[in-house]
Formats: C-alpha cells, structure tokens, sequence
C-alpha cells in the first residue's frame, strides 16, 4: 500500500454515482483522487495536475474512449486502467493496443480494483524516468513519488496544483524559472498570458511552507523575471 498513499488518481467518468462510489473507495485507500466527466475535462486535468494514474471509462459523451487513451499516450507515459462496462475481448484487445495498462469491467469488486491500480501505479513508478524521487533543503522535504511535503517534519497537505507547482520548482532547484516557463508547465499552453494564476499559486504554497510568506526563504521572486526555489544543494 506503500505506493498508493497519496498518489493521484485521475477519475475519468461521466456517471456520478459510479463516480462518487469510486471517490470514495480511492479516498479510504490512500489517494488522491480528481475527476473528468468528460474527454475535454480530463485532458485538462492530465497537463494541469500529472496525476499519477488514470481510471478511465472508455463511454464518455464527447470522445470515443480509445481515442482518449491515445491522446494520453501522445502526452506521456501515465498508467491507464480502464474501468468499464464492454466487457467484451474485442474492446479490451482494442482499450489495450491504444496503449492502455489493464482493463476492469463494471460490476468490479473494490479489492481486485484496488490491487490492479496498485499494480498499475507500480509499474509506472518503475518505468518512469523523472527527476530524483527525494528533495531536501533547509526545513523543507519533497518526496515526488509519494506526493508528501513535509516542513520541520511535519506534513503539509497540498492540493494537486500547489504540488504540480511545487514539483516545477523542486525539478529545477536554484533556477530561475519565468512566469510563461512555469504558466506553460503547471497550467498548459493556454495560460501562457495568465500571470495572476501563478502569483496566487506561489503566495499560496508561501503561506504553506514558509515560516515568514513575507520574508521567504525558499521560494525567492526573480522582480520581472519570475521565481526561483533556492535549495543547499547548489
């Protein structure tokens, strides 16, 4: 189980009660959870947030299912499992030739389910080739793999955002890092010009890991270039 704490899980279901029963079963078992009613909603999700693992089910209202899985494919290595009621082989060869990593048809059971997206988020762990899962300076510890920050020891919940943001910094210690630079990788493209995002975002994380937001000691402001995450390492 020690995988699953605190890893996030993508929802990707337009039916709300499936929806609200799976929340609830990935929040009693150790994830975060976020959710997508639909393709658009999801692909948002996925280049806002980087969860850690997609539960997707394949009958969305505004793209077929495995076209979904493919554009997933094309923006990263993300674990799929598909969550879904074609349960037949044809549909689950296709879900996994798109490039999904397992398949689970509905009615599931809760155990089997969980042990598929422990399985799954294993494997990507494995597979991926990220950055150093563990980073440290002063007061400050960042696991990556575990989504824990931890500030004079103790734990300090932040939501995936503040932690999609956070990982930019800790990924590029010491570095300055532009407010597009940052726009561009925690909120996609789009935000390119969205500055007051940003400026919310990093006072946010301040108030959360700083013993002083007005005087920082870790997330330093680079005036009309951007922000900066100073680190002891360099």
């Amino acid at each position: 189980m020690s995988q699953a704490m605190g890893a996030l899980v993508l929802v990707v279901d337009d039916e709300p009660g499936i929806e609200r029963a799976i929340r609830t079963i990935l929040d009693r078992s150790g994830f975060q959870v976020d959710v997508a009613r639909n393709a658009r909603q999801a692909l948002d999700s996925y280049r806002r947030h980087h969860p850690d693992l997609i539960l997707l089910d394949l009958g969305l209202p505004d793209m077929d299912g495995q076209e979904l899985i493919k554009e997933f494919r094309r923006l990263g290595k993300t674990p799929i499992v598909v969550l879904s009621v074609q349960g037949r082989e044809r549909d689950k060869v296709m879900a996994l030739d798109s490039g999904a990593d397992d398949y689970v048809t509905k009615p599931f059971g809760v155990d089997e389910l969980l042990a598929r997206l422990r399985v799954a988020l294993k494997h990507g762990i494995g597979a991926s080739a990220g950055p150093s899962p563990g980073f440290r300076t002063g007061e400050l510890e960042v696991d990556l793999e575990r989504r824990a920050v931890r500030v004079r020891g103790d734990l300090v919940k932040l939501t995936p955002t503040e932690f999609a943001l956070l990982r930019a910094f800790v990924t590029h210690p010491n570095k300055v890092l532009t407010d597009r630079m940052l726009l561009h990788e925690v909120w996609g493209p789009e935000y390119g010009d969205e500055g007051h995002y940003l400026h919310v975002y990093v006072g946010r994380l301040r108030k959360k890991l700083e013993e002083d937001p007005q005087v920082p000691r870790y997330l330093i402001t680079d005036p009309g270039v951007g922000y900066r995450l100073v680190s002891d390492e360099g």
